[in-house]
């Protein structure tokens, strides 16, 4: 008998050796980062009466500190033979950093203040990191943009999640079937979710390309032209 009352024993002390005390607490507090972009701004020739806005988000090759190298690709090296009658804004992501699009959002509200703007036409476009950097910023302030252009780039989940957040604005997508950086796959994803609920969304694969499916498409006045004939809606501003 005195066997079993020793196990027993050893039993309980082993359980109570074992059990836990919970704490139920609050805690209120607010943590600040800074952040820092470099931009460039094209500003068009009459700037009297109100002009669209191009925000371009460039790739991860391009970041840094050389505000040089937003001008390698998009609409700023079209720029450098061609005009566009409009602000163009190239924004520069620092390095070992992506897009956060917050800080983009105050940004451009910035750009807006200080220059004549035209609200309802703002026009959204990146290639690759500035692709998701677009989308991202696109679902983030859907009621800001006019039109939205991102090209070769990944997509994450929660935009193909909430697709129907920027059902009201006009979308054109590219890329390269062959891409071997950022696979074609979520651009026809995106695609078809976008498809369900937003009649003016459009989808181009160019079947020679690989990543850069961007070049054919900004160094083409056709792409600003059909950027420069969507228009805001009224409803799309509330």
């Amino acid at each position: 008998m005195m066997k079993y009352l020793i196990i027993a024993a050893a039993f309980l002390v082993s359980w109570n050796s074992f059990s836990q005390t919970e704490i139920v607490g609050k805690i209120k507090t607010e943590v600040v980062k800074k952040h820092e972009l470099n931009y460039v701004l094209h500003l068009p020739v009459d700037a009297k009466e109100k002009k669209p806005l191009i925000i371009f988000l460039h790739g991860s090759g391009e970041k840094g500190t050389d505000i040089e190298k937003v001008k390698v690709h998009g609409p700023f090296k079209y720029l450098k033979s061609h005009d566009l009658d409009a602000y163009v804004l190239a924004p520069q992501c620092p390095e070992n950093e992506y897009w956060d699009e917050e800080v983009l959002y105050r940004l451009i509200l910035k750009i807006q203040k200080e220059h004549n703007i035209d609200p309802s036409r703002i026009y959204l476009t990146g290639l690759s990191m500035g692709a998701w950097g677009a989308w991202n910023l696109a679902f983030a302030h859907p009621e800001m943009f006019a039109a939205l252009v991102p090209i070769a780039g990944f997509v994450d989940r929660v935009p193909i999640i909430e697709n129907c957040k920027i059902a009201a604005i006009p979308i054109q997508i590219f890329h390269g079937l062959l891409d071997d950086v950022v696979n074609v796959d979520y651009s026809i994803t995106i695609y078809k979710k976008l498809k369900s609920c937003n009649a003016n969304v459009e989808l181009t694969i160019f079947d020679d390309a690989n990543h850069d499916s961007w070049s054919r498409v900004y160094d083409n006045q056709e792409i600003y032209d059909w950027m420069f004939k969507q228009t805001k809606n009224k409803e799309n501003e509330n």
